[in-house]
């Protein structure tokens, strides 16, 4: 297969305000190639691809596809061009079923009536080619979260995308969805597609990508073939310097129990029961992991601990209160700091500033607000004071929320939850969807936190994280604990066949 160029993007430069995203940028995508697209958050990837899909417009700088110079105003012009778009948050009506999702906007019809064989015959034709299986008659909330992921990629293929753009594909799924992914990835590259794979997880963009280019800062700082780098050395392309992979940390120790669940039992969404005499203990000083393929409990058990779910039977303590019938408020005063699975969901409020985000926990402050006057000044500098501490970018502490890149709205949650001097840190996935440069600045602030005394339970999907930062962790599968460990005598092998069930329960070792 020849690999002729596709698109062709030379000079973009795109300014919002006072920042400049793409400055002078270049970029070439081949045919039959998966080509990643990499940097720190902020870099400008999401920005020139949003260029490219038509959701921006570029300043300065032009576009080819298929060798023909192109103006793309909107989503509809790219998608006439062949070039579609799956965004890291999807855009599905959820009580619309699958098929009538894909055919949305693009509707066959036959005597005046919506023509769904028609439209059925087409899909399941690209679902075979591509190996996308599933059932198109399901409503979208009834599915997965990488179920909901092929709807996407099918309804791009379906408008007839010969180049694909997938923004950060692998941020919710579970490693399992990911392996399937992939196959899913080369199969469309091999059939003629091209793909760019925005990420930030390099083994991701080494395990799945052809052609490499790296951002920082607006710019384009290298390109590379995946067979000649390495992670270390994208790393360094995408921060400007060397990156510490193993997390530096002395050994734990231990003090009083700050968090006690006995014998917890909880409900699900769906009627079922999700957490099944879970015991659980964490002390000062010391981070336990929540190990556990995604679906097993983990999300309830964030939110009966932090008030967000109540529990049916079973005592929860909080430095030996009983806190099963406080609220999110008053556990908060108690000393939880909750880093959120999903920060657009929970971890912000997406019609407020950054500033508004920063002080959420403090607003009652009598220095923040006086005889129920905000005061403008102190919010100001004390938020700036988190901004610089915290590496947060941003252009102004006033700008929504929403203007902010997923690692940069991280780090506002992180600096807020952090900051409130908490006895218990409550972290999920703390570093979802944020570039290697923050997962480091992440990881040893969550140290830092260890050593001051702070408890901290950590759920994460990644197991790498969960074993380099852990001094303890408990496995979750099917809503019970099928493991209490010291994490120096467990491996990533081993781990990985308790999350999973294919090994029996493991005798807990106790702090």
């Amino acid at each position: 297969m020849t690999h002729e160029v596709v698109v062709k993007m030379q000079g973009i430069r795109k300014v919002f305000a006072r920042v400049v995203a793409n400055n002078n940028v270049d970029l070439e995508i081949r045919r039959g190639e998966v080509h990643g697209l990499i940097g720190e958050n902020g870099a400008g990837k999401s920005t020139l691809m949003n260029i490219l899909y038509g959701l921006h417009q570029p300043d300065e700088g032009s576009i080819e596809v298929d060798g023909n110079p192109v103006e793309i105003k909107s989503p509809l012009d790219a998608i006439k061009l062949g070039i579609g778009m799956v965004h890291q948050h999807f855009m599905l009506v959820r009580s619309m079923t699958v098929l009538e999702n894909i055919i949305l906007g693009n509707t066959p019809t036959k005597g005046g009536f919506i023509d769904k064989a028609k439209a059925k015959q087409k899909i399941e034709k690209i679902m075979d080619m591509y190996g996308l299986k599933i059932d198109l008659d399901s409503r979208v909330y009834q599915i997965s979260v990488g179920q909901m992921q092929r709807v996407e990629i099918i309804k791009a293929i379906y408008r007839g995308a010969k180049v694909l753009i997938l923004d950060e594909p692998t941020a919710v799924l579970t490693p399992l969805e990911i392996d399937e992914l992939f196959v899913v990835i080369k199969e469309m590259a091999k059939q003629g597609c091209s793909i760019v794979f925005i990420t930030h997880k390099l083994k991701e963009v080494m395990a799945v990508t052809d052609n490499i280019t790296v951002m920082r800062r607006g710019v384009v700082t290298g390109f590379v073939k995946a067979e000649d780098t390495n992670t270390r050395q994208l790393a360094s392309m995408m921060v400007g310097r060397d990156v510490v992979f193993q997390v530096e940390k002395t050994e734990a120790t231990p003090e009083n129990v700050v968090l006690e669940l006995v014998n917890v039992n909880a409900i699900n969404d769906r009627g079922l029961k999700c957490l099944k005499d879970v015991n659980i203990e964490i002390r000062k000083g010391e981070i336990v992991g929540i190990a556990g393929v995604e679906g097993n409990g983990q999300t309830e058990l964030i939110e009966v601990i932090t008030g967000m779910r109540p529990f049916q039977d079973g005592r929860i303590r909080l430095v030996g209160k009983d806190i099963k019938s406080l609220s999110i408020r008053e556990r908060r005063d108690l000393g939880i700091s909750h880093i959120p699975e999903d920060r657009l969901v929970i971890g912000v409020s997406k019609d407020c500033s950054i500033e508004e985000n920063l002080i959420v926990l403090r607003y009652r402050d009598r220095d923040i607000s006086i005889n129920n006057f905000m005061q403008r000044k102190t919010i100001e500098d004390y938020c700036w004071n988190l901004i610089d501490r915290f590496d947060i970018k941003v252009a102004s502490g006033k700008d929504p929320i929403t203007f902010l890149s997923g690692g940069n709205m991280q780090k506002v949650i992180i600096a807020r939850e952090l900051d409130a001097n908490p006895t218990l840190l409550v972290a999920g996935q703390p570093t979802r969807g944020v570039d290697v440069g923050a997962i480091e600045f992440i990881h040893t602030q969550l140290i830092a936190m260890r050593d001051e005394g702070v408890g901290i339970l950590l759920v994460s999907s990644e197991i790498d994280e969960i074993l380099s930062l852990s001094d303890r962790i408990y496995v979750l599968y099917e809503g019970e604990i099928a493991g209490n460990l010291v994490n120096e005598n467990i491996n990533e092998v081993e781990l990985g066949l308790i999350m999973t069930g294919s090994i029996q329960k493991v005798a807990g070792t106790s702090p």
